[in-house]
């Protein structure tokens, strides 16, 4: 962050006046009000454009692309970036890819026979111990997973 940078959080975060802040680090006030309004460089135009960008991609996979994925979608809409600079940038906006995990069933199709449905859909008894049925509850913890 620059000096100028730093004086103008100041005054958003903290409301210390900008004549303090110069004041305080020995800067001129013409100087921070010529660089606070002076245009941005194309350096800093293309670097919001990018931002734009990665941002727009990873929002368009759901989260789950990470550099190396978004930097192939960029280049293919003709933007020059490396990955370790589309890494960068998700750092600094706080993206993180998730990892999509494969939904996997505890039973397989076709492997056995399914098992007899001997209550017939009917899950109220006419009478107590008449027909017996239940639920089974997974529950993960450190050690693995743990069926009730």
């Amino acid at each position: 962050m620059s000096v100028a940078a730093f004086i103008a959080s100041r005054r958003t975060e903290h409301d210390v006046p900008h004549a303090v802040a110069c004041r305080a680090l020995g800067v001129s006030e013409s100087w921070f009000y010529k660089w606070r309004d002076r245009p941005p460089t194309p350096r800093q135009d293309r670097r919001t454009r990018l931002t734009d960008a990665v941002r727009r991609v990873f929002d368009a996979s759901g989260g789950t692309y990470g550099s190396p994925r978004i930097g192939d979608e960029l280049r293919e809409q003709g933007w020059r970036v490396s990955d370790n600079t589309i890494a960068a940038l998700m750092a600094e906006l706080g993206l993180v890819a998730r990892v999509q995990r494969r939904r996997r069933g505890l039973t397989r199709q076709g492997k056995r026979p399914a098992a007899p449905d001997l209550v017939k859909r009917q899950f109220t008894a006419p009478a107590p111990d008449v027909a017996w049925c239940g639920d089974m509850t997974e529950i993960v913890t450190g050690e693995g997973k743990l069926y009730l």
